[in-house]
């Protein structure tokens, strides 16, 4: 059986996935060996090697959810549910505190980031929720609101850590989903118009920190000493590595002048070296994954392998252009990781799992493609994801 999937892999897929998780271990390597001297004291190699292992890790789980039939997962919706609430409440009692956020939790030398595997959690649940009650998504206030309301649950859960950046991201992925479910458009208009308040009546709670942030993306020269300091110093970056870059390993930002240059902000160190190149190549790397994803997701004829689909699409989608645009001061610096590139074992694992479900997702639609043509070679029908009427 299993021989017989890898037959029908998307190996175009995999091949983007496995080169960029490799440009991410260069970058991280080069981004993090005079950093990690400099401000712990530790090895070169520490980060790169921690992040070898993350990748290992993460590898294996790829190959897992590459293997397991993607409806499986439909048999876990409680779980999810209630595991997600109990992790994301147990961080308020025992986290650990990090840039200001309480959103970890420790267990000896291994940290865990409990909101990074929520989200594909509440992607599992929302595409399986909105599959199953398709015939009745016209009744708005019985079969969308529930699920909205879980969703609600969560956001809240980690907004409060304070890590509005995830929280947002959520949100994305949820309208994502919401809006390739089929619901009729003025319940889509009705959410929209929803979402556009809750945003205004947020924008009314942020804190000082948060407010500072807005400050420091759009006004950053006026802030140079503090919240502008780290987007400045991104800025030299990219400037300095120009077209073709100054090359590997040759950038001088990452001796302590450019805060965090193997997290949240590794494409200015991946500028600096290899210039508007090798930008470019990340950027392309992941737009194919992404592209990749969304027309899995539109030829698959299963409504919940659709949904899936676009949802962690989406997922990568929304993480890296929040990334990109707090490096480039287009939207505010949240602590989002650039997927697959950026040092950071939660983020790299949940990357790697979720790319392993889309993948098991594209061998059951090149099968079903394949059985449709053997059956009917006359007939070539679009796959298109079927909405509620």
């Amino acid at each position: 059986m299993i021989k017989k999937m890898f037959k029908y892999y998307d190996y175009s897929l995999i091949v983007a996935i496995l080169t960029v998780c490799g440009f991410g271990l260069i970058m991280v390597y080069s981004a993090s060996s005079i950093y990690g001297l400099i401000r712990y004291g530790v090895s070169s190699d520490y980060f790169f090697m921690k992040q070898l292992i993350f990748f290992i890790v993460g590898l294996i789980c790829c190959l897992v959810t590459m293997i397991v039939p993607f409806h499986i997962y439909k048999g876990w919706l409680k779980f999810i549910v209630f595991g997600s609430i109990i992790v994301l409440g147990s961080v308020f009692l025992f986290g650990k505190v990090s840039n200001n956020a309480q959103s970890w939790l420790k267990f000896g030398l291994l940290g865990v980031q409990p909101s990074e595997f929520v989200k594909l959690g509440m992607i599992i649940y929302l595409s399986a929720i909105f599959s199953k009650k398709q015939d009745r998504l016209d009744h708005f206030g019985t079969s969308v609101v529930p699920p909205l309301i879980i969703f609600a649950v969560v956001f809240i859960l980690i907004y409060l850590q304070p890590d509005l950046g995830t929280a947002l991201i959520l949100a994305g992925i949820t309208g994502i989903i919401v809006l390739c479910s089929g619901l009729r458009k003025r319940h889509i208009l009705l959410l929209l118009a929803f979402t556009l308040g809750m945003m205004l009546l947020g924008s009314q709670f942020l804190s000082n920190n948060q407010k500072m942030r807005f400050a420091g993306a759009y006004h950053p020269f006026e802030h140079k000493s503090k919240w502008g300091y780290q987007l400045i110093q991104s800025y030299v970056a990219m400037a300095s590595g120009g077209i073709n870059g100054k090359g590997l390993g040759e950038g001088i930002q990452k001796y302590g002048y450019l805060p965090e240059p193997h997290t949240d902000f590794i494409i200015a160190v991946v500028a600096e070296e290899l210039g508007f190149w090798g930008v470019l190549f990340v950027i392309s790397l992941l737009a194919f994954i992404v592209i990749k994803g969304f027309i899995i997701g539109i030829r698959c004829k299963d409504i919940y392998g659709s949904l899936l689909a676009f949802g962690i699409s989406g997922m990568i989608g929304i993480q890296t252009v929040v990334n990109l645009g707090a490096a480039s001061g287009l939207l505010p610096i949240t602590g989002v990781t650039l997927p697959f590139i950026s040092y950071g074992g939660s983020s790299l694992i949940l990357s790697l799992l979720s790319v392993g479900i889309l993948i098991n997702i594209s061998c059951y639609v090149n099968h079903k493609r394949k059985k449709d043509r053997l059956e009917s070679p006359a007939i070539q029908k679009p796959y298109l994801v079927t909405k509620a009427k």
